[in-house]
């Protein structure tokens, strides 16, 4: 019996991207992968000094391929700040959502959701304030996002390699799969009534998500209709809205358990 199209077509999508790796740069990014069991670490590109600044983590991967500074192997942007390191990758797979997001028993669980944000430097920032305040992923699309790449995994310092970045087909559904789970989801919208604040206030007792749009277009109108409450973020001044990767941080603070 013959296959139906789609099905064909979701196992070629499948295989490609089972194929697919990335190039990560910068002695931080890469010592980090180096040294995280789950990465598969296909091949390593370094200069002497590098290989050096690296030390133990360099037999955590295979071996390293030394190359000139002046004419770097890797094949990477010349323009990339690679520090004389470069690591090829399998990217990282995090498992199903509701796995990530169950939290550890110890206290009430954080996720961000990105809508449509495609810079990778917001979103290596993202997961950075993600680490440091604790939230079980980072949640973003798998068409319309940012995908691991060696500028965002620079922009991250390492957090890419502890920090769950889990790509799925539609946010709203995710948004939804997390409600089921008992998360109250807020989406931040400057034209909100009411403040982060306010929302959270004898709630942080709860699951929370946040869900954050790109710079411009903000969050779709689908989106919007599936939180639970838009909240928006108090200003001090009349300076207009924060960088995305900023506005994260701040709601991240404002909710902590």
């Amino acid at each position: 019996m013959k296959k139906p199209k789609w099905v064909v077509e979701k196992e070629r999508a499948k295989r490609a991207a089972a194929a697919e790796t990335v190039w990560l740069f910068g002695l931080h990014a890469v010592r980090d992968a180096l040294l995280n069991p789950a990465r598969e670490k296909l091949r390593l590109v370094v200069t002497r000094n590098a290989l050096d600044r690296l030390g133990e983590a360099v037999a955590q991967g295979p071996d390293p391929e030394i190359s000139d500074p002046r004419k770097f192997a890797a094949p990477i942007d010349p323009q990339s700040v690679h520090q004389g390191a470069a690591l090829e990758v399998k990217a990282l797979d995090w498992g199903p959502l509701a796995q990530a997001c169950l939290g550890d028993g110890n206290r009430p669980p954080r996720v961000v959701l990105l809508d449509r944000v495609t810079d990778p430097h917001n979103v290596g920032a993202i997961l950075r304030s993600a680490e440091v305040f604790g939230a079980q992923a980072v949640v973003a699309m798998s068409r319309h996002a940012a995908p691991e790449t060696g500028a965002l995994a620079k922009t991250a310092s390492g957090a890419l390699e502890r920090q769950p970045y889990i790509r799925v087909r539609n946010l709203a559904d995710a948004i939804i799969e997390l409600q089921d789970m008992g998360y109250l989801v807020l989406g931040l919208d400057g034209e909100a009534d009411t403040s982060i604040e306010a929302v959270v206030e004898g709630k942080r007792d709860r699951a929370i998500a946040l869900v954050l749009g790109a710079e411009g277009p903000g969050l779709r109108e689908k989106t919007k209709e599936t939180c639970d409450q838009l909240v928006k973020i108090d200003f001090a001044g009349e300076f207009g809205s924060l960088n995305v990767s900023n506005a994260a941080a701040v709601a991240l603070y404002a909710v902590r358990p």
